[in-house]
């Protein structure tokens, strides 16, 4: 792959399906008008959402590595990225990264004033990460939960409705649980090759790493389970919701696996977890299939009436 391709790395653009999340939610609620009016125009704005947060997310990418090549060399296997292994120079990886960021800028203004206002709070989180909260223990992981956050209200900013408490206290837990499994994963690698490098925050071993990752899938399950089960969320799809709530298992089998991926010290990336590992497929697959059609066919209300107690 190019080292230009592996430096803004468009694998890691699945993380953005966040953005999408809210528009698929509410394109499968009751109150959605059926006529379609303006659906394509809302479809629009949220790609733009989408490449604009693609934009900024490979272009901090880049900053983030002319940043960090020095350490980086120091780990078995970031120092293979195209800047600490010299592929591409310090200063070229950030004036790129500079032009996405002004390119992703631009997109979010094709959206709205209050999507650029969403693009500019998430650059100038990642700016306040840089410049030192990554070496702030839980916090460093905090703010890369809040990004994804962000991304999720630009999603429903993109559509012109309401950003769900719920919806955000979900993808809140979900990407601590992650990113706490990103330096899970950095550290058990580095300490298997016997490497000397230690993350930019000081967390104490994997131990300390495995309590915060075991407390924030405890979260991510629960806020998932609490939302199908709500009120709110009744509100919304009626007795579908209950069908959202019996893909719970679903949820912690993926939970589990990258948990085991953490332990290994294998790749954090999400595609690499969906390309090598069957049951996070079978997982992934079996969730969207089941919210699919929970959420839009419908004959499955009709069952889920009959068959549950309501």
């Amino acid at each position: 792959m190019s080292a230009w391709l592996r430096l803004i790395r468009p694998g890691d653009w699945t993380k953005n399906v966040f953005v999408l999340v809210p528009i698929a939610f509410w394109m499968a609620g009751d109150d959605r008008p059926d006529d379609g009016t303006g659906l394509w125009t809302l479809a629009a704005g949220v790609l733009w959402m989408f490449a604009a947060f693609c934009l900024a997310a490979s272009g901090f990418y880049a900053i983030n590595d002319s940043i960090d090549a020095g350490s980086d060399r120091a780990h078995p296997v970031k120092r293979t990225r195209p800047v600490a292994s010299g592929a591409i120079g310090q200063v070229q990886a950030l004036v790129v990264g500079l032009a996405l960021v002004a390119g992703s800028l631009a997109c979010a203004a094709a959206v709205s004033k209050a999507a650029v206002a969403v693009l500019a709070a998430y650059a100038a989180l990642q700016v306040a990460y840089n410049l030192g909260l990554k070496r702030i223990a839980f916090v460093d992981v905090t703010c890369l939960a809040v990004g994804f956050c962000l991304r999720a209200a630009g999603g429903a900013i993109a559509i012109n409705v309401a950003i769900s408490v719920w919806l955000l206290l979900c993808v809140f837990f979900l990407t601590l649980y992650l990113g706490f499994m990103k330096r899970q994963c950095d550290m058990v690698s580095a300490g298997r090759e016997g490497a000397a490098w230690s993350t930019s925050a000081p967390y104490r071993g994997t131990a300390e790493l495995d309590w915060l990752m075991g407390v924030s899938a405890t979260m991510t399950t629960l806020m998932y389970l609490m939302y199908s089960l709500s009120g709110h969320a009744r509100g919304i799809f009626g007795v579908r919701a209950l069908g959202l709530a019996l893909l719970t298992p679903l949820v912690l089998l993926v939970v589990y696996r990258f948990w085991r991926r953490a332990a290994e010290g294998r790749s954090d990336s999400p595609l690499a977890a969906l390309i090598e590992d069957p049951l996070v497929r079978l997982g992934i697959a079996g969730f969207v299939a089941g919210a699919g059609a929970v959420l839009y066919v419908p004959g499955v209300k009709a069952v889920l009436e009959r068959v549950l107690l309501v």
